[in-house]
């Protein structure tokens, strides 16, 4: 088999592409102009690159439950910060300040949470 460059140039660049697509930027999803605070019971978390998410469940002003994405920084920036893999777990309630999705799903960027003891957890790097 013959060594091919061109080929080789190819896969090394798709390889190194591909992640690229995957990740995003916080001004191409969410909006800082729209800040949201929401406060509920976590339903679940996520604690995972490239980013950790819980979701929430939250009422409205009806009275409606709707279940809320939440994303957070990576969990190595969410360590700096104080956080660990149990500082959020299913049926805790806490307070979130954020910036929501462009796209008008119910889903924010979550900023600061706030734990039922009273505790702020800072959820970018600062």
């Amino acid at each position: 088999m013959k060594f091919n460059f061109l080929r080789l140039a190819l896969l090394f660049s798709l390889t190194c592409a591909i992640p690229a697509f995957a990740h995003h930027s916080f001004a191409s999803q969410y909006d800082a102009d729209a800040p949201v605070e929401l406060a509920g019971v976590v339903t679940k978390v996520e604690w995972m690159n490239p980013h950790a998410r819980f979701y929430i469940d939250v009422e409205d002003a009806a009275g409606k439950v709707i279940n809320w994405n939440l994303e957070l920084a990576s969990p190595n920036v969410l360590s700096r910060n104080g956080w660990s893999r149990k500082s959020l777990q299913a049926g805790d309630r806490v307070r979130v300040e954020g910036s929501l999705a462009r796209d008008g799903s119910k889903m924010a960027n979550a900023r600061t949470v706030m734990l039922a003891d009273g505790t702020r957890v800072f959820a970018r790097e600062r």
